[in-house]
C-alpha cells in the first residue's frame, strides 16, 4: 500500500510564494494595461503618504525659491534701468531662473526616495511582487517628483505676479508649464539612474551637491550671457537649464512671441523658441535611452 506525503503548512506556503512570483506572473501585460496603472497609482499614492507624514519637505521647497526670489530682487532692486535687457526690474529677470533652477533641484533629488528603498530593503519586496511591470516604481517617482515641481513652479509664479513681474498669456503659460516638465523628465531620468547606478545615498547626495551650485552659475539664471566671459558664455549656451530659462523669459517678457522667435542670442548662433523646444525633447530622449539598460539590468 502506498502513501501519498501531504506538504506541511510550512512547504504548502513555500509554494505559493514561488509560484506567486514565477516568471509568467511577472510577464508585464504592457504600459497601458488596468494592471500597470493601478500599480503605478499605489506606489505614487505611497510617495504622497510619506510627504503628509512628513511635509517639512514640501514647505522648505517651496520656502528656499520664495527667499531667492524675494532677497535676490531686492539685492539688485537700484541696478540702472536696461541693465539686465528689457526687463523691468532685476526680479522680472530673475523669475525665469528661480523657476527652472527649482525644478532642477527637485528633478535631482528625484533618486533619492528609490535610493532609500534600496538601503531599506523595500525595493527587494516590491521586486519579488508579481507586478504587472517594474517599470511602475520609476513612473511613480517621476509622476511625484513632477506634481512637486509644478506646485513649487506655481508658487514661484505667484509670487512673482505679487512682485510685478507679470505673468504670460495663457498659451505663454501651457508653454511654460511644457518646458518645466521636459526639463523635470530628463534631470528626473537622470537621478533615477544614478539611484541604481551608485552604491548608497552618501554618494548620490554627493553627485548632486557637486552638480547644483555650478549648474546654476554656468547658466543665465542669474545675469544675462553678455555679462559673462567667452569662455563662460559658451559653456552656459550648451547648458540645458539655459535652454529652459531664456525661453521661460522671453514668454515673460513677450507678449506677441512665435515658435520663430529667437530666444537665445547663443555664441555659436541664434535659437527660436521652437528650436529650444526640440533641444528639450533631445535631451529627454537620451537621458531615457541611456538609464534604459541599467533599469531593465536592476529592474530584472
Amino acid at each position: 500500500m502506498t502513501t501519498t506525503p501531504v506538504p506541511s503548512a510550512s512547504e504548502g506556503n513555500a509554494t505559493s510564494l514561488r509560484s506567486s512570483v514565477s516568471p509568467a506572473n511577472l510577464t508585464p501585460p504592457g504600459l497601458f494595461s488596468a494592471e500597470f496603472w493601478q500599480e503605478t497609482l499605489a506606489l505614487t499614492r505611497r510617495l504622497f503618504i510619506q510627504l503628509q507624514r512628513r511635509p517639512s519637505t514640501l514647505v522648505a521647497g517651496v520656502i528656499q525659491p520664495l527667499m531667492w526670489l524675494i532677497l535676490f530682487g531686492a539685492l539688485f532692486q537700484n541696478v540702472p534701468a536696461g541693465l539686465f535687457g528689457s526687463t523691468q526690474n532685476y526680479g522680472q529677470f530673475l523669475s525665469a531662473g528661480i523657476i527652472v533652477f527649482t525644478a532642477f533641484s527637485g528633478a535631482l533629488n528625484a533618486g533619492l526616495p528609490v535610493m532609500f528603498d534600496r538601503e531599506f530593503g523595500f525595493l527587494n519586496r516590491l521586486l519579488v511582487a508579481p507586478l504587472a511591470s517594474r517599470f511602475s516604481i520609476v513612473l511613480a517617482s517621476a509622476i511625484f517628483i513632477t506634481t512637486m515641481s509644478l506646485i513649487q513652479t506655481l508658487a514661484i509664479m505667484g509670487m512673482s505676479y505679487t512682485l510685478g513681474a507679470g505673468l504670460p498669456n495663457p498659451l505663454g503659460l501651457a508653454i511654460v508649464g511644457l518646458i518645466v516638465l521636459l526639463l523635470v523628465l530628463g534631470v528626473t531620468a537622470l537621478s533615477l539612474g544614478l539611484s541604481f547606478a551608485l552604491p548608497g545615498h552618501i554618494e548620490l547626495i554627493a553627485v548632486i551637491f557637486v552638480t547644483n551650485l555650478p549648474l546654476l552659475f554656468a547658466s543665465t539664471a542669474l545675469v544675462p550671457l553678455s555679462f559673462m566671459p567667452d569662455w563662460l558664455q559658451w559653456v552656459a549656451s550648451l547648458n540645458p537649464l539655459t535652454f529652459a530659462i531664456e525661453p521661460i523669459r522671453y514668454l515673460y517678457l513677450h507678449p506677441d512671441w512665435g515658435f520663430a522667435s529667437v530666444v537665445l542670442q547663443a555664441p555659436w548662433g541664434q535659437v527660436p523658441l521652437g528650436a529650444v523646444l526640440a533641444i528639450l525633447v533631445g535631451f529627454d530622449a537620451i537621458a531615457l535611452l541611456s538609464i534604459q539598460r541599467l533599469l531593465q539590468r536592476r529592474l530584472s
